[in-house]
């Protein structure tokens, strides 16, 4: 099994019932080795390793793909791969979703699983245990992760447009977000760093921070002096294509650690509601914890577990898709 590549403990699960206050779907059929028996001879939890280690020595960035794909699908209807359905106006084409990527190396998990196993593992589980593979390829702590899992039916651009925070959200209205979903301020904060740990920005989105914030024609003034003056210089006043990286802690910008907490702590985030947790009284402890602790290596794992929970489709409920841009057709 995969699990044995992992040098860590695993993290104790909890297993209280979760709901969405928009659906009314329980996690309770899932379990850790779902999968154990039910493909053949194959693992499938190690067929998916193998496939996202091979990608991930090619391009590091693919952790920072695949937690942000987990996240938009989880917060959108729940974790039903509803984001990887191809349509005109489905999820994968809402504005939030425009820079998602890990679309094919999912296809390409699915495609291996299908020759061995047809009609066995949904989508959903492999966004999730794909996620938790990259996740300690990076650096981070190995999670269990429960599958059973079935695949929804329904995407709409329109859903993704409204669930997902933005990057200017207000640290309160983000907290409630992430309430609604039976996820604590504290998990907010831990998956919001363990995306940005990894992650990559596109200029356009904290451009105002570095020259016109809230209109002012100035700078963000709780910006640090030295990382504005870096940001300038990637992303002109007249735009610019490029990114940078989430994480502005030297050599840490693709390693799955707290620095992007310690950043932040300088006055070193890139986008705003970044730099607001910092500072937030709903948050600010919890970040000055993450930053000086070993709390966020031994945490992270535990609320990418519950934000896999969130709104799952289980037992007779959905389909397992025959492949993850369609839904199988009756």
């Amino acid at each position: 099994m995969a699990r044995s590549r992992a040098t860590s403990s695993s993290m104790a699960l909890a297993i209280a019932l979760l709901f969405m206050t928009f659906v009314d779907q329980s996690y309770g059929q899932m379990k850790v080795g779902f999968y154990n028996g039910k493909c053949g001879n194959s693992d499938v939890e190690q067929i998916i390793f193998d496939i996202v280690k091979t990608t991930f020595q090619r391009d590091r960035k693919t952790v920072a793909a695949l937690l942000r794909l987990q996240f938009h699908d989880c917060f959108v209807r729940g974790c039903d791969a509803s984001i990887l359905l191809d349509g005109s106006s489905t999820e994968k084409t809402a504005g939030p979703n425009g820079s998602v990527r890990g679309y094919t190396l999912i296809d390409t998990c699915k495609g291996s699983l299908e020759r061995r196993c047809p009609g066995v593992v949904s989508c959903a589980d492999i966004i999730a245990i794909a996620t938790r593979v990259s996740v300690f390829l990076a650096g981070g702590k190995w999670y269990n992760v429960e599958t059973g899992r079935r695949d929804g039916t329904i995407s709409r651009a329109s859903e993704a447009n409204s669930n997902l925070p933005g990057p200017t959200t207000p640290v309160n209205v983000a907290v409630q977000l992430f309430a609604s979903r039976n996820l604590t301020t504290e998990d907010f904060v831990l998956l919001l760093g363990g995306g940005h740990t990894v992650g990559f920005l596109h200029c356009s989105f904290f451009l105002d921070r570095l020259y016109n914030f809230r209109n002012t024609g100035r700078a963000d003034p709780t910006m640090n002096l030295s990382t504005l003056s870096s940001l300038r210089r990637t992303c002109p006043r007249t735009g610019s294509n490029s990114v940078v990286a989430a994480d502005q802690t030297t050599g840490s910008s693709l390693t799955v650690d707290n620095g992007f907490y310690k950043a932040i702590k300088g006055g070193k985030g890139v986008l705003q509601i970044d730099q607001q947790i910092s500072s937030d009284p709903l948050t600010r402890n919890i970040v000055t914890r993450l930053a000086s602790t070993n709390d966020f290596a031994n945490k992270f794992g535990s609320a990418m577990v519950k934000l896999g929970r969130v709104g799952v489709l289980t037992g007779k409920q959905g389909q397992v898709r025959k492949s993850c841009r369609a839904v199988n057709s009756s």
